[in-house]
């Protein structure tokens, strides 16, 4: 496993604390996280040329991560929540979690958290509620409802992390159930190879023993063919022979007639 040079570990860091201060209320004066994403950019950069970089897939993350947090300031400088709402619609949070303490990527519950609050601020707006001209009484109104709104929010959130949440889980239960299956496949598999490399080598095996069987027989049919074509030779010898001595014999015996 590939150790974690200090660099890419002080880049974790900073880039969680990022995270952090990003899920969380900021007010105009606030500076900070502009300065922390600016020194993440470089850190990155130097990570990219270090001789011990992370893998490519990680690099990929680290990157996607930085320019939703760039993306997010320059969304929170507009001054329209229509435009605000908008411009986050266009970014893309990380897909894994930066520590390993997070349960989900903490860029995506910055996402929905930004989402809901732009979405809360459009929904003002378009009621009036975010009106300067109003009175104490209408003013009270508005904060009651901009809390209201803000729990209605986080409600939300809660219930689309648990949606999320929810399907990591199914989706991790059906990946164990296909692991699981491709191991009995697998097994099975290798069984049948088994059972086939067994029949073949003994189906080699009684073709080497029916080899040596044929050509032992081959063998004593040569010879018993061998065998039998002598013995016809001299019988046909014999048979010559007998009718050459009975020709004579029978010329001897019986003159020719004048």
């Amino acid at each position: 496993m590939a150790t974690t040079s200090r660099l890419e570990t002080n880049f974790i860091r900073l880039l969680s604390r990022c995270e952090s201060m990003a899920s969380e209320k900021r007010g105009d004066t606030e500076w900070r996280l502009e300065k922390y994403v600016s020194a993440l950019e470089e850190m990155l950069a130097a990570l990219k040329k270090s001789t011990s970089k992370p893998v490519p897939e990680a690099l990929t993350d680290y990157t996607r991560k930085v320019e939703f947090l760039k993306g997010l300031l320059e969304a929170e400088k507009l001054t329209s929540p229509t435009e605000k709402a908008l411009a986050n619609q266009f970014l893309a949070p990380g897909r894994t979690p930066t520590t390993g303490k997070e349960r989900t990527s903490a860029s995506k519950t910055v996402h929905l958290q930004t989402k809901a609050r732009c979405t809360g601020e459009m929904r003002n707006e378009l009621l009036g509620t975010t009106s300067n001209t109003g009175a104490g009484d209408g003013e009270l109104r508005n904060r009651r409802g901009t809390a209201l709104e803000e729990r209605q929010s986080a409600t939300e959130l809660d219930t689309v992390l648990q949606h999320h949440h929810n399907i990591q889980e199914k989706l991790a239960e059906e990946m164990l159930s296909l692991a699981r299956n491709l191991k009995n496949n697998s097994l099975a598999a290798q069984n049948v190879i088994k059972l086939d490399n067994q029949t073949l080598t003994q189906s080699m095996r009684m073709a080497d023993v029916n080899f040596e069987k044929l050509k032992t027989e081959s063998e004593r049919l040569e010879q018993h063919t061998k065998k039998s074509v002598n013995w016809l030779l001299w019988i046909m010898l014999i048979v010559v022979c007998f009718i050459f001595i009975s020709m004579i014999l029978f010329i001897r015996i019986f003159p020719r007639l004048r």
